[in-house]
């Protein structure tokens, strides 16, 4: 009887740490699933972050490329204007010319009016400033079409 008895007090004690065992390989499995689902949604993020860091640089490559082609376009016209190889026209009309018979003097019709050459300074800062504003603008809306939808997308983990 006493060997019945050791046997049955074995078998419980194998019994209940086989089931201790069980108990935390499965606390072990949920935990190693749980990390595995966490790393994945992170791999993920890292993957968007980085296509969105990459879309953003192009963007911002594209448009300095742009803004430079048009200052350097500006100082070419600047330079041109400056040597006298062009010159900047005004879009301008004058009134009726007064007939000679009312006696009074008028100008003689000259060549197209032109912007004083104390305002072509600030004529080639305005279209500086307008090309990187304009710039600034697309910049945003590309950024607003291509990155941004991307940041309020979920990640699905399967």
């Amino acid at each position: 009887m006493r060997e019945g008895t050791f046997i049955l007090v074995l078998c419980l004690v194998a019994w209940f740490g086989f089931d201790l065992l069980q108990g935390q390989r499965d606390t072990a499995r949920s935990e190693r699933d749980a990390a595995l689902f966490e790393v994945n949604g992170l791999r993920d993020a890292a993957r968007i972050s980085g296509e969105m860091l990459a879309d953003r640089d192009a963007i911002d490559l594209q448009r300095t490329l742009e803004l430079n082609h048009e200052r350097a376009e500006n100082d070419a016209l600047r330079l041109d204007v400056a040597a006298g190889r062009k010159r900047l026209s005004v879009k301008a009309s004058c009134s009726a010319a007064v007939p000679a018979s009312a006696g009074a003097g008028g100008v003689a019709d000259a060549a197209t009016a032109e912007l004083a050459a104390d305002a072509r300074p600030d004529y080639f800062t305005l279209v500086d400033q307008l090309a990187l504003s304009k710039q600034m603008i697309l910049g945003l809306q590309d950024h607003a079409l291509r990155v941004c939808p991307r940041q309020s997308q979920p990640t699905l983990n399967p």
